[in-house]
């Protein structure tokens, strides 16, 4: 990767070998055999952003909001395999905000996840300290087996990376990761619900179990309040070879009228150029406040579906936001009566994992 920074380039605070008084190689996160995921466009513009330069640059259709919030590493992932015993992180993020409902674990922190009998189970997570929210250090995991084992680090779902190193033991192995099950991403779009609020850390957002449980790579394209059915993220995920699509941006039309004017128009560009793709279209999870306006505008949303499905449509399918916070302590669901904690992310996620399955032919 001759593009790549080398360690010696990493300043004195990514390079220091020692951590709490072990000792390590640290390497930087773009060299192989580590495995960047969740930033479809890295591989040719070498930036953590989850959406393309063209798309991104001032002047563009996008919104502002979404300009901002792309360079959030949600869904982004660090995936390899080690005989190190321990493993730890060192990382600079993009700003040392904190928001006052989401813990910092989740809105910065960093989730470590070991295959164990054939399942990723979380190890550990390692989050900023307040006093310094733009940087985490840590050890994400010690006293492990000398055995190969599968790994993967999930990167902060409301912050960004500028620099980050991964520590393993002086002359220990790593290799490439396993691929996985699909050949393709499960690509998510929508709200700061998509993105990923206010999960208590990355790896329990619904985005993540769906496709940890799938064995699949993920794009988020979640973005807080600026999710808006624009054209031009249409085209843009029309670009992609995905494995499936989830169109979860109810919440971010900011009325009826919007999510009307945009929700099939968006559905249409991109079956256009990709007729087979499995296509999900989610409503509000957070049905309840305002259950009369949320009928409505499900009601929309399922218009897009029956239309598609009366044209001839066998890759398009609906899942019922009302249903997605199950049938009883629904209020448990919520950190705010809108936004899902982790009750309310695994019961979405097990609600929809069953219609995403019959998508993907599983």
């Amino acid at each position: 990767m001759s593009n790549s920074p080398k360690i010696e380039d990493i300043d004195s605070n990514f390079r220091a070998p020692e951590m709490n008084g072990m000792k390590y190689d640290f390497i930087d996160i773009t060299q192989k055999p580590l495995q960047i995921n969740g930033f479809a466009w890295f591989k040719n513009e070498r930036k953590f952003c989850r959406l393309p330069q063209s798309v991104v640059a001032e002047g563009s259709e996008l919104n502002d909001g979404a300009r901002i919030l792309s360079h959030h590493s949600s869904g982004g992932a660090i995936r390899f395999a080690t005989n190190s015993s321990s493993i730890a992180v060192r990382a600079e993020l993009i700003h040392g905000d904190m928001m006052p409902h989401m813990p910092l674990s989740g809105e910065a922190g960093f989730d470590l996840y070991i295959k164990k009998n054939g399942e990723m189970s979380f190890h550990r997570n390692i989050k900023p300290l307040p006093t310094k929210a733009n940087f985490a250090e840590g050890i994400l995991a010690e006293k492990l087996s000398s055995e190969m084992k599968e790994c993967t680090v999930y990167l902060p779902l409301y912050n960004g990376i500028k620099k980050m190193t991964l520590g393993f033991d002086p002359g220990s192995e790593i290799q490439a990761p396993e691929p996985f099950a699909l050949p393709h991403p499960v690509l998510f779009y929508g709200s700061s619900i998509t993105q990923g609020g206010c999960a208590s850390r990355p790896g329990n957002a619904y985005t993540h179990f769906l496709t940890r449980w799938l064995n699949a790579d993920m794009i988020n394209l979640g973005f807080s309040g600026s999710g808006r059915g624009e054209e031009i993220v249409a085209r843009t995920i029309a670009s992609l070879k995905l494995s499936a699509f989830i169109m979860d941006y109810d919440h971010n039309a900011p009325t009826i009228e919007h999510l009307e004017n945009t929700h099939e128009k968006f559905f249409k560009i991109i079956r256009e150029k990709q007729p087979e793709l499995p296509i999900l279209m989610i409503s509000k999870c957070d049905f309840d406040p305002a259950p009369d306006v949320n009928a409505a505008r499900r009601e929309i949303i399922r218009k897009t579906y029956d239309n598609a499905v009366a044209s001839g449509d066998k890759n398009v399918y609906f899942v019922d936001g009302e249903a997605l916070f199950g049938k009883t302590d629904r209020t448990a669901c919520t950190v705010d009566g809108c936004h899902p904690n982790d009750i309310g992310f695994l019961r979405m996620a097990e609600t929809i994992l069953p219609t995403l399955k019959k998508a993907l032919g599983k």
